[in-house]
């Protein structure tokens, strides 16, 4: 008689495995997604995903709800997510942004170019042309603070909502929130509220990328 293939059931590892997967995706820590779902910081941290008694705790599907629609993400991708290998590294080249503005360190279309370029070894975006940013200072606070590394990848789709590093036709390059984008013009939401949204014409923009992950 032949033998049943046994169900594979799942887990509570890959489901917050999924998570942490989806808010890589949007470039945002766990803690950072919770916030942009509405939930508390902590909601998805790591010391909240066992009891104090040592039993594990599943995320409600309200919060798995939440985070979706917080990253216009389906919830065939988050099956996706839950079925993913475990991501390898990828060791991609390195800069400061505070350096990024200066010439030859991107050619015409936004890839790593030059010389002045470290590596890194970090969680792979699957982007052959991928690359990080150290961000330095604080005036993309609270999202990005001094330290931070991000990972920016060309090669990805950029939505509404992506934060996103771009660089313009005068040289100066920066970090925002795209809120919209239309053939003639790009709405940008500045991540500290301190400073000024922007509102640049789509010739003024010498190429644009999204970032997929941050290091906080």
């Amino acid at each position: 008689m032949a033998k049943q293939k046994s169900n594979r059931i799942l887990t509570h590892a890959q489901v917050w495995t999924a998570l942490d997967r989806l808010a890589e995706r949007a470039g945002m820590s766990a803690s950072g997604l919770a916030k942009r779902s509405g939930l508390d910081a902590t909601t998805f941290n790591k010391s909240k995903r066992v009891t104090g008694d040592g039993r594990d705790r599943w995320p409600s599907t309200e919060s798995v709800s939440k985070a979706l629609a917080a990253t216009n993400s389906s919830i065939e991708t988050f099956v996706q997510l839950i079925g993913d290998g475990a991501r390898g590294a990828q060791s991609v080249p390195l800069l400061g942004l505070a350096q990024a503005g200066n010439g030859g360190h991107f050619d015409d279309s936004g890839f790593p170019a030059g010389k002045g370029w470290d590596e890194v070894a970090l969680p792979s975006s699957g982007d052959e042309h991928a690359y990080a940013l150290e961000i330095s200072g604080d005036s993309m606070k609270p999202v990005y603070r001094d330290g931070d590394i991000v990972i920016v990848s060309p090669g990805t789709a950029i939505r509404r909502g992506d934060r996103v590093v771009l660089k313009t036709s005068g040289g100066e390059v920066m970090v925002k929130e795209l809120k919209r984008r239309t053939a003639k013009q790009l709405e940008l939401q500045s991540l500290n509220p301190v400073h000024a949204d922007r509102t640049l014409d789509a010739d003024d923009v010498a190429w644009i990328a999204r970032i997929v992950w941050a290091s906080q």
